[in-house]
């Protein structure tokens, strides 16, 4: 019943196989692909017509992650998979970018590309894999796709390269890095590097494109096997004659207006010379609609020639820099008085205000995932209102190039972070575009890096971002440095590079062309290099290091730790102690089954309060040590005093103050708060506490000038006499005997008589035979002790 085909190579020690033929058949490409227990399916389907007038190419890329591949039900109200995920987004677009420029010019058929997980074996990641089923749906679909591509994840550690490294791997080593890339060039890339060198991360691209050159083969063989018949497409029509008429009409104005610096002078010359030919070709119009409308859609292409043959030629550029130079920088910290942290960065007609908010734990983004729960503690979310280019347009929830330009600047600051032990703070960076003319998201990495440190982030160091553009022409190329969005629509290549003074964090490449050579990002990467020393040198004039305060609105974070077995006793039966330390401190609590404890507020006072409450349910009192308590309670004898948050202790009246207390209630009150010595802990935990040995003022200890008391006279207090007989066990006790006892008589019970106690008990014994006086029960009130001082 299936016509199943099916492709198997080891690819980096395990089995990556290929397979069509047996599911979605319907669909015009269909490809599941196989690694490891991880299992990937991607449809293509093509429309077989365009819709009229159209002219861009619809190409849509949707990747969704089944929930059930890993076994698990959506977490939420909604037990289903729903919008897509800022990482479906992510891997959408990096599906997308390789295979776009991949499809001839004119095709504007819409095409699906569809890739959903249907298992995930939590080692080899879905994202390769879907890149690789979805070249291979393209390359068997019959549609003028000039692939395939091949894709492949780099790992790097102790000097090797790691080919699709598990997120185990990533997460020790210094290099995460996705290469896509057809048999001879390279198409796109996506990296976050631990300030890795220009020569380690062109080694590991390089790798990444070898690697892919065994799924470039297998793709073959499945296509050799099962591809369908090649969509037949129209010639490509001459129109060489309507350029050069074209040309004549409006050549001269579009030349002029490149020359131009000033981005909205240059744009309202460009729509001058475009409203010029169309009043050229008016006569077009009415005859010859088709003409008319395919002579206007080559105005793009005259703008083209003439910015690149200025540049390849002359080596000048639209805003008259050469190809290595960038635009005047200028950068401002502290620029919002409340936020945390706050910079403006200006780099020509690119603008960012960027913030950073600095929150506790329960702030931490929640991710709900193929992995399970995971919590997120760096975010990072970029915003692009329409007015930064001067234009009227849809504001709302950010597209998937918001997510994705946010998610670049993200990946160039996360290696520079302190860990959460060094500072366990959530941290938030916010960029709003306000001006954009070229290479917004690296604005972004230079303008999130200062806010950061002005908020007293402790960075290892500053990040910089420059973004690199190519014109490739036959054999002939250049490298622009610091591209313009003009240049940016013109030329060939977007390549975008992020790094401290000590190497790169972020690489991302994207091509228009099919596919750049080592050569030409060995340049690119040599080039960049200079430019991300200039911009870091310019951000140093308004901040070089970190502050080393936090913003006076910032929260505060206190982090200690605690025995295990005492965390029952800081959260309580329901959470009762916990919610109490909360709401009567003012500070927020969190604490973790290791005993992590982190206390935060942007009040100092309540972080030590919470503080000592927590230490002292937790903590023992130490003999000796002196403690500030509150009075809680006060009795005829003494005052009882809650000292370490869950501590209490007697104060007798005798230790309140060296002179005679009469009344204790004279001295002390209810919610006072004291400075006590602890003095004694018995085996029950009974805790003795003094007043009177510490200065009530600073909390010193005091000399005891008090007198100690004289010990009692014990004295002999004579015989008692004789006590007679003991008792018998019955009988007639009689008389107690010499000693001045009386005859009881016969019990009241009727127990009958029980006559004289026998045998004579003698003497009685002198108490300083027994025992000297010592101290005196604990907590034990005056008039039992004798004492009335």
């Amino acid at each position: 019943m299936f016509d199943k085909k099916t492709v198997s190579i080891e690819w980096g020690g395990k089995t990556l196989t290929l397979e069509t033929g047996k599911v979605a058949r319907q669909a015009d490409g269909a490809v599941i692909a196989t690694l490891g227990e991880t299992v990937v399916l991607c449809a293509v389907t093509a429309a077989r017509t365009v819709k009229e007038g159209q002219d861009f190419f619809p190409l849509t890329v949707h990747y969704q992650e089944k929930f059930s591949a890993s076994g698990r039900i959506p977490g939420g109200f909604f037990k289903r998979e729903r919008g897509a995920t800022e990482k479906e987004t992510l891997v959408s677009r990096l599906i997308d970018r390789p295979i776009r420029p991949l499809f001839p010019e004119g095709f504007y058929n819409e095409i699906n590309a569809i890739c959903q997980v249907l298992s995930y074996d939590g080692e080899n990641e879905p994202d390769i894999l879907a890149m690789v089923a979805a070249s291979a749906a393209l390359t068997i679909s019959g549609v003028p796709f000039m692939g395939p591509i091949g894709a492949a994840r780099v790992g790097y550690k102790d000097g090797e390269y790691q080919l699709n490294p598990t997120d185990a791997m990533v997460a020790e080593g210094d290099l995460d890095l996705v290469v896509a890339a057809t048999q001879d060039a390279v198409m796109m890339v996506e990296s976050e590097a631990k300030e890795l060198t220009e020569e380690v991360m062109l080694g590991a691209v390089m790798f990444a494109h070898k690697a892919s050159q065994d799924v470039i083969g297998a793709i073959i063989k499945l296509a050799e096997q099962s591809a369908k018949d090649p969509w037949e497409l129209a010639p490509v029509a001459d129109k060489s004659a309507q350029m050069k008429a074209l040309r004549d009409a409006i050549g001269s104005d579009l030349q002029a207006a490149y020359k131009i610096t000033s981005k909205a002078d240059r744009q309202n010359a460009v729509n001058a010379a475009r409203a010029k030919a169309r009043e050229a070709f008016a006569d077009l119009k009415e005859s010859d609609p088709a003409q008319y409308l395919g002579t206007l859609k080559l105005v793009k292409k005259l703008e083209a020639e003439i910015v690149r043959g200025q540049i390849l030629n002359e080596g000048v550029r639209i805003d008259g820099r050469d190809t290595k130079t960038v635009r005047p920088i200028e950068a401002e910290v502290h620029f919002l008085p409340r936020a945390h942290g706050s910079a403006l960065f200006t780099r020509g007609e690119t603008q960012t205000i960027a913030t950073t908010t600095l929150g506790t734990r329960d702030s931490e983004q929640m991710i709900d995932g193929l992995t399970g729960l995971s919590y997120q503690h760096f975010m990072l979310h970029y915003n692009f209102p329409p007015y930064s280019v001067g234009e009227v347009g849809r504001f709302g929830a950010p597209g998937r190039r918001e997510v994705g330009h946010g998610k670049l600047a993200w990946r160039a600051l996360h290696p520079v972070l302190p860990t959460k032990e060094e500072f366990p703070y959530t941290i938030r960076v916010t960029s709003d575009i306000t001006e954009s003319n070229g290479s917004s998201s690296m604005a972004t990495v230079c303008g999130g890096s200062l806010s950061m440190m002005d908020a007293g982030v402790p960075l290892k160091r500053p990040v910089s971002g420059i973004a690199m553009g190519l014109i490739l022409e036959g054999d002939k190329f250049a490298v622009l440095s610091d591209i313009l969005g003009d240049e940016d629509h013109l030329g060939d290549m977007d390549f975008k590079v992020a790094g401290t003074s000590e190497g790169i964090t972020s690489l991302q490449m994207d091509i228009k062309i099919a596919g750049i050579t080592e050569e030409i990002m060995k340049v690119a990467l040599a080039q960049a290099h200079d430019g991300r020393a200039h911009i870091l040198g310019e951000m140093a004039k308004a901040l070089g290091e970190t502050r080393s305060e936090l913003s006076a609105h910032a929260p505060r974070i206190e982090t200690f730790s605690i025995d295990k077995s005492k965390i029952r006793e800081v959260i309580g039966t329901g959470g009762k102690v916990i919610r109490e330390i909360v709401a009567t401190t003012g500070a927020k609590v969190d604490i973790d089954d290791e005993g992590v404890i982190k206390v935060s507020s942007s009040d100092p006072k309540q972080i030590e309060a919470a503080v000592n409450w927590i230490k002292g349910l937790v903590e023992e009192a130490e003999v000796g040590k002196v403690y500030t308590g509150k009075v809680v309670n006060l009795v005829d004898f003494g005052a009882f005093v809650n000292f370490m948050g869950g501590k209490d202790g007697l104060v007798h009246v005798s230790e309140i103050r060296n002179e005679r207390v009469e009344k204790v209630s004279d001295v002390l009150s209810e919610g006072q708060e004291v400075k006590v010595k602890v003095l004694e802990i018995d085996p029950r935990g009974k805790v003795r506490l003094s007043m009177r040995v510490v200065d009530q003022e600073t909390g010193a200890e005091l000399e005891d000038t008090r007198p100690a008391r004289e010990p009692r006279e014990s004295g002999d207090r004579g015989p008692r006499g004789d006590r007679g007989p003991r008792r018998d066990g019955g009988g007639d006790r009689g008389p107690r005997g010499e000693g001045g006892g009386r005859d009881r008589g016969p019990r009241r019970d009727g127990g009958g008589d029980r006559g004289p106690r026998s045998g004579d008990r003698g003497p009685r014994r002198e108490r300083s035979e027994s025992k000297d006086d010592g101290p005196e029960p604990e907590f034990a009130p005056a008039f039992l002790t004798g004492d009335k001082d």
